[in-house]
């Protein structure tokens, strides 16, 4: 008979069942990090996307092509964007901005580039 009571105590103070409840309490914060980790990386694409954009307006513009023309390419290249264009010397500057956030995040994220204005 208390080989019986010994058997159950036994049951009862082991561990078995604990890394389920550890990996059911872990789960949400791993999950967190990587939601994190891949909202960084879309950033940083759309960040990258909006630099090209702007390089590309900026060229445009710089060839002589009116800004409807910059702003279409700019968009081709990077999605919904808005476009401002200003003359520093002699170089065209364009401004890429993004405010509609990336990847359910209200980032607003912008680029800018300047290019010889006339193929000076």
């Amino acid at each position: 008979m208390r080989s019986r009571w010994v058997d159950l105590a036994r049951r009862l103070r082991s561990d078995r069942g604990s890394a389920t409840a550890e990996l059911v309490v872990a789960l949400p914060a791993v999950a967190l990090v990587l939601a994190l980790c891949l909202g960084a990386v879309m950033v940083g694409a759309q960040q990258v996307r909006l630099t090209d954009a702007a390089g590309d307006a900026a060229r445009a513009l710089g060839r002589g092509d009116d800004a409807g023309y910059a702003t279409s390419i700019a968009r081709t290249t990077a999605g919904e964007v808005s476009l401002s264009a200003w003359d520093d010397g002699d170089f065209v500057c364009a401004r890429v901005e993004s405010g509609s956030g990336v990847a359910l995040l209200p980032i607003a994220l912008s680029a800018a580039s300047c290019a010889l204005s006339h193929g000076r």
